[in-house]
């Protein structure tokens, strides 16, 4: 806040529309009312609750106030922020950053109208709640290992299929993997992605029991898997690879598939040089590295989402932290100690697809670290 000369942090809610204010309570409940948390940069944060509400917020790690009336809950904001001339809010200009747009127009016209200026709270969530602590990044290393695993031996489990001339889809390749997070104790929401030829070209194509190709000599195959273990502290492993039934990989599919596993590598050096340098880069230009050497080995047209996304504790692959993103938002959030992202730059062809996904920490005191295997040649499968 003292870096950003901001004065304080109100966090809104109506009945569950920010995740950001129950993730810094540490709690998630039904509430019907319009409940504010107010975090100065000085002094004691304090919650305001409807009487109504009140039973809900027991526990909670916050000095709490209540009201009944909409004038009672004017007058503490009014008092709240009184010497406060700059206070975040879940609040993006222009919405350009939608993950970190969570209080509706006539709630920050309210901010307003009391002479304070309303600024972006999305790099002191950043800080406050989407930063790894040492037990999510121990989860995220021990959940790397086992989903690096299922990797491995689903594509050993596709050769092990073709050379006993047993028919294997991308289904039973799906379930295989399902099968290997079990084993290992993981989770997942759904997925993982498994898709032949013309399916790897939708970076969102998931195979299901109707609908799935089978797989045979001569395809290219692109897995996509992420897995986590339960527990609110621990984070996914996401990541994927490709790989060619057969040993003469297709001169096209080999040249694409240098072209994006050098973006990703350009992203990597980039954010790490930026560290040592001393510079605090944002989400957007983390995102034009890899954009910049895709559009230069001429398939700009065909990298059709962003290059990475948050990564934290909790259920969700994709966290609310910074994403590398310059194409479906401009996002500004800075990358900062702390927080975790994926890098995965993708070229789409109707006929074939190629992403290379990794994960990436930054550590406080090493700066950005690769915490996932790197596919550095395409796997033979045979």
């Amino acid at each position: 806040m003292g870096r950003q000369a901001i004065d304080g942090w109100l966090l809104y809610d109506f009945r569950g529309s920010n995740p950001v204010f129950w993730r810094l309570l540490g709690m998630q409940q039904a509430t019907s009312r319009r409940n504010y948390l107010f975090v100065p940069a000085r002094g004691e944060a304090r919650l305001l609750v409807h009487g109504l509400d009140k039973l809900l917020f027991d526990g909670a790690p916050f000095a709490m106030d209540r009201y009944t009336s909409w004038q009672e809950m004017q007058a503490w904001m009014r008092r709240a922020l009184d010497s406060c001339n700059r206070v975040a809010m879940e609040y993006s200009p222009g919405g350009a950053i939608p993950m970190h747009s969570w209080v509706d127009a006539g709630t920050v016209e309210q901010v307003r109208a009391l002479g304070v200026e309303v600024v972006s709270s999305a790099n002191l969530f950043q800080v406050a709640a989407a930063s790894w602590s040492p037990e999510a990044v121990a989860s995220h290393r021990r959940a790397c290992a086992g989903v690096a695993e299922a990797k491995d031996a689903a594509f050993a489990y596709i050769g092990q299929q073709l050379r006993a001339g047993a028919a294997v889809t991308e289904y039973d390749v799906q379930q295989f993997i399902r099968e290997q997070f079990d084993r290992h104790g993981l989770i997942t929401d759904h997925g993982p992605i498994v898709a032949v030829n013309a399916h790897s070209g939708d970076p969102h194509y998931e195979p299901t029991a109707e609908q799935h190709a089978a797989i045979q000599a001569g395809d290219w195959v692109l897995i996509d898997l992420w897995a986590r273990f339960p527990g609110e502290q621990d984070v996914f492993s996401d990541i994927t690879w490709v790989g060619y039934v057969g040993e003469a990989v297709p001169e096209r599919h080999q040249q694409v598939y240098q072209a994006v596993t050098g973006a990703r590598d350009a992203v990597v050096s980039g954010i790490q040089q930026a560290w040592r340098d001393g510079i605090t880069i944002q989400g957007w230009q983390a995102d034009m590295m890899a954009r910049q050497h895709i559009e230069q080995a001429g398939y700009g047209d065909y990298f059709v989402h962003r290059t990475g996304h948050s990564m934290g504790p909790g259920a969700s692959v994709h966290a609310l932290g910074v994403n590398l993103d310059n194409l479906e938002t401009h996002d500004t959030r800075e990358i900062l100690p702390g927080v975790g992202f994926s890098v995965e730059p993708g070229i789409y062809l109707p006929e074939f697809g190629v992403r290379s996904e990794i994960d990436v920490y930054v550590d406080p005191d090493a700066g950005p670290v690769v915490t996932t295997p790197i596919q550095r040649e395409i796997i033979r499968i045979g």
